[in-house]
Formats: C-alpha cells, sequence, structure tokens
C-alpha cells in the first residue's frame, strides 16, 4: 500500500479523519487509542496510552483528571505530542501541538455519555495520587454510589478535556524493505504546507 502525495491531498485533517475511519473497520477495538506525550516544565518527558474521544477541525480530543500528572504537566508546560498506532494497516500518525481545555459545557456534554459506573469512579478516583490501599478506592466508590442513588453524578469539577490543536501531523505507511512514506504536514498561518521524508 502506498502513500502518495495525490492520494493523501493537501489537508491533514481530511486524511487523518479517512485513515480513523479505515482503523475503526480493520482494529475496531483500539483504533482511536493514542500514545499521548507530556512534559514538566523543564522537559522531563512521560507518556501513556489515552482514548481520542473526538476530532475536528480543531483538534484532537480526550478526557482526564486535571490533578493526575499528565493534567499537572499540560498546566505547566501546553506543547503535547500524540502517536496513533495502526499495525493492521501498518500505519502510524505522529500529531504535536498545543494542549488546552476544553469548555465545561463540552466536558458536561461528554460525561453524560459515560456510563453510570465511569461517572463514579471519575469522581471516586484522584488519578495519580498515591493510594494506600485498594479498599480505600472501593469504599469511596460505594459511599459515592449510596449518595447518588436515584439521581444523577454530577461531572466533578477537577474532570474534564483536552484538545490538542495540531502545528504538525505527520502520516506514516509501511512499504516493502522499509523504504516506507512519509508524509510531513504543519501549520502556516491558517494553511497547511507538506513535504516528503526520507523513511
Amino acid at each position: 500500500m502506498a502513500l502518495s502525495e495525490r492520494s493523501a491531498g493537501p489537508d491533514p485533517v481530511r486524511l487523518f479523519r479517512r485513515w480513523l475511519a479505515q482503523a475503526r473497520v480493520a482494529q475496531p477495538a483500539w483504533a482511536n487509542a493514542m500514545t499521548l506525550a507530556t512534559a514538566t516544565s523543564r522537559g522531563r518527558p512521560s507518556a501513556r496510552a489515552v482514548l481520542l474521544k473526538a476530532f475536528d477541525e480543531r483538534g484532537f480530543v480526550f478526557f482526564t483528571d486535571y490533578r493526575s500528572r499528565k493534567g499537572r504537566e499540560l498546566s505547566r508546560n501546553a506543547r503535547a505530542a500524540l502517536v496513533f498506532a495502526w499495525p493492521a494497516l501498518r500505519r502510524q500518525v505522529r500529531v504535536e501541538g498545543r494542549a488546552s481545555r476544553v469548555s465545561a459545557a463540552e466536558s458536561d456534554a461528554y460525561f453524560q455519555t459515560r456510563s453510570r459506573g465511569s461517572q463514579l469512579a471519575a469522581a471516586a478516583s484522584r488519578q495519580s495520587a498515591v493510594l494506600r490501599r485498594r479498599a480505600d478506592l472501593e469504599r469511596r466508590l460505594r459511599e459515592l454510589r449510596a449518595g447518588h442513588a436515584g439521581r444523577p453524578v454530577p461531572r466533578p469539577r477537577s474532570w474534564g478535556g483536552y484538545r490538542v490543536t495540531p502545528d504538525v501531523i505527520e502520516f506514516w505507511q509501511e512499504r516493502p524493505d522499509r523504504v516506507h512514506d512519509r508524509l510531513r504536514y504543519w501549520r502556516v498561518g491558517t494553511r497547511w504546507r507538506r513535504a516528503r521524508l526520507s523513511p
């Protein structure tokens, strides 16, 4: 399978949307999984897998606890990188950009789509904080379940979404003998420029 400039087109957003749709068919369970890399203000990196929950021309959205390690790092250094790996298609997409919190309304709307169990878990857990015993978390879950019996679980103020607005999007397609295709798009003002990279 080849990745030509003609087949890719000039708009990386459209190309990503097409590749994501193909990945949902080829590997539906993990098509929206992405590695999120953040760094401290001193440049010490960390990475973890998160799930892409929304995507459009504005960027890539995921949700988390703002008090988590990634949330703390993004509050001090808003630069982030994403990697989508789709082995079934022999493809990879790399994204670099700036992360910012989505609106409270967007976070509220997504929170309401989560299962009740996931809502309670978000309220019970202080993500990345040291937990002395698992039993403490389970007790907190029981208390929240009882306290919200028969009524909606409100979104915790410490939980919500981030949008990574891309400056760079790079598409990688495996080719025989490791002579792969790489197309890199970068934003210049409101337009995208494109270049082919050596594999």
